[in-house]
C-alpha cells in the first residue's frame, strides 16, 4: 500500500497519517471497518508490532475503536461523515468518474441540491 503521495509506508506514524486522512477526509465514515491488524501488516509489508502501534495512535486519538473480534471501526465523534453517507459519496464520485463529469460540477450540483 502506497501513501495518497505515492509513497511506501513503512512506520507506525505513517500508517497513522494513512488511515487518519481517510477518516477525515470521509473516505472512511462513522462504522467503516479498517482492515485487520495481521491484514495490514501483510498489506504494508510491516511489523505486527508496527501495525498494532499505530491503530493504537488511532485509538487514543479517538478516532476509531476496537472491538475484539468485532474488529476496528471508525469512532462516531472521530469521522466526518457518517458511513451510508460517504458511502454514497464514494459511489456517486465514481459514477461521476466513469461519465467524465469534472469535480466542480459534481460540487456545484451537491451544493445546489443542499440549498434547495
Amino acid at each position: 500500500m502506497t501513501s495518497p503521495s505515492g509513497g511506501v509506508i513503512r512506520s507506525a506514524e505513517q500508517i497513522y497519517d494513512y488511515f487518519k486522512g481517510l477518516i477525515v477526509s470521509g473516505r472512511l465514515g462513522a462504522g467503516d471497518k479498517l482492515p485487520t491488524v495481521r491484514q495490514s501488516t501483510i498489506d504494508l509489508e510491516v511489523a505486527l508490532g508496527t501495525a498494532a502501534k499505530a491503530y493504537k495512535m488511532l485509538e487514543q486519538e479517538g478516532l476509531v475503536v476496537s472491538r475484539g473480534r468485532a474488529g476496528t471501526r471508525v469512532a462516531e465523534s472521530g469521522a466526518l461523515l457518517p458511513g451510508d453517507v460517504a458511502a454514497q459519496v464514494r459511489a456517486t464520485v465514481a459514477s461521476a468518474k466513469r461519465h467524465g463529469v469534472a469535480r466542480d460540477d459534481v460540487a456545484s450540483a451537491l451544493r445546489a441540491y443542499w440549498d434547495a
